[in-house]
C-alpha cells in the first residue's frame, strides 16, 4: 500500500468516526471468510457496516475525533462495526458475539463517550430509532382513537336504549 492509498484510507476512516452514531471495536481472530461475510450482511441489513483497517491507520484517523478514546482498543486483529443509528451496530455486534465465540467485543464509542464491553451491551439493548419512532407514533395516535371512541359511544348507547324501549313496547 503506497502513501496515497494510506492517506485515502485514513480519510475514509476519519469520515466513519465522525459520522457514525456508534462504533464497536472487536477482535475477529479465527473467523472464516464465510463468517465475516455473514457479519457484514447482518450489519448491512441493520443499516450499518463492517470495516477491517490497520490499527496504525485507524489511530491516525482518530486523532482529533470526538471518539479518540477508543484508540487504546486498537490492538491485535480488530474490526470496526459502525452505523449512523446509535444502536444498530451495537445490536449486530452483540448478537454476533453471542453466536460466535471467536468474535470478541472490546468496546466502542458513542459520540464522545467511550464504551467498554458492558457499555456496548447496554447500548445494544436500547430500542432502535425505528422502534422509538413507532412507539411515539403509537402514543400520538392513541388519544385520537380514544376521542373517536368516546364521541361514538353515546350514539351507540342511545341506539341500544331506543332498541330496548321498542322491544318492550312491542311486547
Amino acid at each position: 500500500m503506497d502513501r496515497a492509498q494510506k492517506e485515502k484510507v485514513v480519510e475514509e476512516l476519519g469520515q466513519i468516526f465522525e459520522s457514525s452514531g456508534v462504533v464497536v471495536v472487536a477482535h475477529y481472530a479465527g473467523l472464516t471468510v464465510a463468517e465475516m461475510q455473514d457479519l457484514r450482511a447482518r450489519a448491512r441489513e441493520a443499516g450499518g457496516a463492517v470495516r477491517v483497517a490497520k490499527n496504525r491507520l485507524a489511530k491516525i484517523a482518530l486523532d482529533g475525533q470526538p471518539c479518540a478514546g477508543i484508540a487504546d482498543l486498537l490492538t491485535g486483529m480488530t474490526v470496526l462495526t459502525y452505523s449512523e443509528d446509535p444502536v444498530a451496530a451495537a445490536k449486530v455486534a452483540q448478537d454476533y458475539a453471542k453466536e460466535n465465540k471467536k468474535f470478541e467485543i472490546l468496546g466502542g464509542a458513542m459520540g464522545e463517550n467511550v464504551l467498554d464491553q458492558a457499555g456496548v451491551e447496554a447500548v445494544s439493548k436500547m430500542p432502535s430509532r425505528e422502534e422509538l419512532i413507532a412507539s411515539i407514533v403509537g402514543c400520538i395516535g392513541a388519544p385520537a382513537s380514544n376521542i373517536a371512541g368516546a364521541i361514538g359511544a353515546p350514539a351507540s348507547n342511545i341506539a341500544s336504549i331506543l332498541s330496548t324501549i321498542e322491544d318492550k313496547a312491542a311486547a
